[in-house]
């Protein structure tokens, strides 16, 4: 059902410029590789600002963002186990109030509403991937627990999300959401937070490529 590997594709032959996402102010961004997984609302929202060349280690938030400072990673895992090289891992989330500080530069709706705290890593030799940010809060006045979203992008092939990451310490998560994180798409999104040095947050999240994702075997070779 599922294709034994997403090759590793040279980057700057497949992106699209930034400046020719910016230049269509008002417009949503074209879309590249095809979205699998739906119905998916924003998804297209992955390629918006997408930067022309990406690291394993990328950051989200700035460095003087407020709040607790937070090291998300993971390695990247095909269906049988082995780690892939080459995939863009996309996250967001919102700031320490709780809501998603609006992204003015982006040229679609979709990326405005994922807002300015996200963005894109591609996993290195050992499938790893890292983001540097802060630890999101919850909406503001709801019962919603703390998350952040996360997409991939298997280049030349399809993009879909994941289950979100959701904190085991965060007193919101309930016991139904607990176990539907658990058996998320793309593996489990339920992460124990711990502390390392310097008080960040560690929070690790493996994915498995097109693990519970309905569709994925329309995504391309």
């Amino acid at each position: 059902m599922r294709p034994a590997r997403a090759p590793a594709i040279v980057l700057a032959a497949l992106l699209l410029p930034t400046t020719a996402l910016t230049a269509q102010e008002g417009r949503e961004p074209p879309r590249r590789e095809p979205i699998v997984g739906l119905p998916c609302e924003g998804c297209e929202g992955v390629f918006d600002r997408l930067p022309d060349s990406l690291d394993p280690v990328a950051r989200i938030a700035p460095r003087d963002e407020p709040g607790e400072p937070m090291r998300i990673d993971g390695t990247v895992y095909d269906p049988e186990g082995r780690p892939v090289p080459g995939v863009i891992v996309y996250a967001y989330h919102t700031n320490a109030h709780g809501i998603y500080p609006e992204d003015d530069l982006a040229a679609g709706t979709a990326g405005r509403r994922h807002g300015r705290l996200r963005g894109w890593a591609r996993t290195d030799a050992r499938g790893h991937y890292r983001f540097d940010t802060i630890r999101p809060a919850p909406y503001p006045g709801r019962d919603n627990p703390a998350h952040v979203h996360m997409h991939v992008i298997e280049i030349g092939r399809c993009t879909y999300y994941l289950d979100s990451i959701h904190f085991t310490d965060d007193p919101l998560l309930g016991a139904e959401e607990r176990a539907a994180s658990e058996e998320g798409r793309g593996g489990s999104g339920l992460v124990r937070p711990s502390k390392g040095a310097g008080g960040v947050w560690i929070a690790r999240r493996d994915i498995v490529l097109g693990l519970n994702v309905p569709g994925y075997e329309r995504c391309g070779g």
